[in-house]
């Protein structure tokens, strides 16, 4: 099976939130809602089947702060998974991070296992307070987070020569 990574039309959207949410259905990620899906459409890489041009995957890169962000919303279709997919995602937004020039990337995940093989750390959640105070108050999990917190710092893009 082969697949690309894009940048989602307005168009996609609608499939990229029936993928999120079956996956928050089975409590492997939060749900979001569909408008704050189109609000934030930049955010998203998606995966395509070059095939069947079905929506397979899908991560989003989400500010935080000048040198913070998160990855969220990293899901990948039943019957691709285990194919490298979510790496690239990672990496797609690790790379959109660093021409940024964003220093840290962090998730939060019930996932851990997957990002550490990414080459994340485990970080206590205190440590991202913008985040905690942004975002995750308004979570109806808040202050009852049962997600791992995962952190993994940006080195430098070397300068061409």
């Amino acid at each position: 099976m082969k697949y690309e990574l894009v940048e989602p039309t307005l168009s996609m959207m609608r499939k990229v939130y029936e993928l999120i949410m079956s996956e928050a259905a089975e409590y492997k990620l939060l749900p979001r809602a569909l408008s704050d899906l189109y609000e934030h459409v930049h955010d998203f890489t998606v995966a395509i089947d070059t095939e069947t041009g079905e929506i397979i995957g899908c991560a989003a890169l989400h500010i935080v702060w000048e040198d913070l962000g998160e990855i969220r919303s990293l899901t990948i279709a039943e019957g691709h998974k285990d194919m490298g997919i979510g790496k690239r995602l990672v990496e797609a937004c690790a790379k959109d991070a660093r021409a940024l020039g964003i220093k840290r990337i962090f998730a939060l995940t019930y996932v851990p296992k997957f990002f550490i093989k990414c080459g994340f750390e485990k970080i206590e959640k205190e440590k991202l307070p913008h985040k905690i105070w942004s975002v995750c108050i308004n979570c109806p999990k808040f202050p009852d987070c049962d997600e791992q917190a995962v952190e993994l710092t940006l080195e430098e893009k070397p300068t061409e020569q």
